[in-house]
């Protein structure tokens, strides 16, 4: 989803619940890594792979000159093979400590596995996110969380896209959010429409 249906989406939500929930979320998310600045890891379940919003949180990373949001995807089926960009394993959550920022993506029930290796990582002092069905054992755990229950006009790859967005904001003050929204919008409008460079 790019920028300009982002946008879109905004404005048919305006005035919902959930442009408020996947801003103040995105919020504490930004908050987080920034403050902290020990590093965001990102893990979903293991019949769910948060792969597009960690590619989104990178790209938001690089156009908001926030490198923190950068996430290391963790993945339940990992191997020392995979490229060093797929090959982190769920070791890594064990050696989460004070500082660093882990956000769960689970769509359904993370399982008893991955929610004690979540416990040990909050216990550790790292802070925890979760995001998806609103699992209340996940959410007892998390220190923010952001629940989208069945039968919502909206998905979980919807508010994926709303809260990757939103963590690229400079969400405070709001107008300040909208100008530099606004200025990215443009930047990419640019590049899309500048004529191909000359040829060497």
């Amino acid at each position: 989803m790019d920028a300009v249906r982002v946008a879109l989406l905004r404005e048919v939500l305006a005035g919902t619940e959930w442009l408020g929930a996947t801003r103040r979320f995105a919020g504490v998310l930004r908050g987080s890594v920034v403050s902290h600045g020990g590093g965001l890891l990102l893990v979903g379940t293991p019949a769910y792979e948060p792969w597009h919003l960690a590619a989104h949180l990178v790209d938001e990373a690089a156009w908001s000159g926030t490198p923190e949001l950068a996430p290391t995807l963790v993945r339940h089926d990992a191997r020392p093979s995979d490229p060093a960009h797929l090959a982190v394993g769920l070791g890594r959550i064990e050696a989460a400590r004070r500082g660093e920022t882990l956000l769960v993506v689970s769509p359904e029930g993370p399982g008893d596995p991955l929610l004690e290796r979540v416990s040990d990582a909050r216990r550790a002092g790292a802070t925890v996110l979760a995001l998806g069905s609103g699992d209340r054992e996940l959410a007892s755990l998390a220190h923010e969380s952001l629940a989208v229950p069945e039968g919502t006009d909206l998905d979980l790859d919807t508010v994926q896209h709303l809260v990757s967005a939103a963590a690229g904001e400079n969400v405070l003050p709001v107008a300040r959010g909208r100008r530099r929204f606004r200025d990215r919008l443009s930047r990419l409008t640019e590049q899309l429409t500048a004529p191909p460079p000359a040829r060497w």
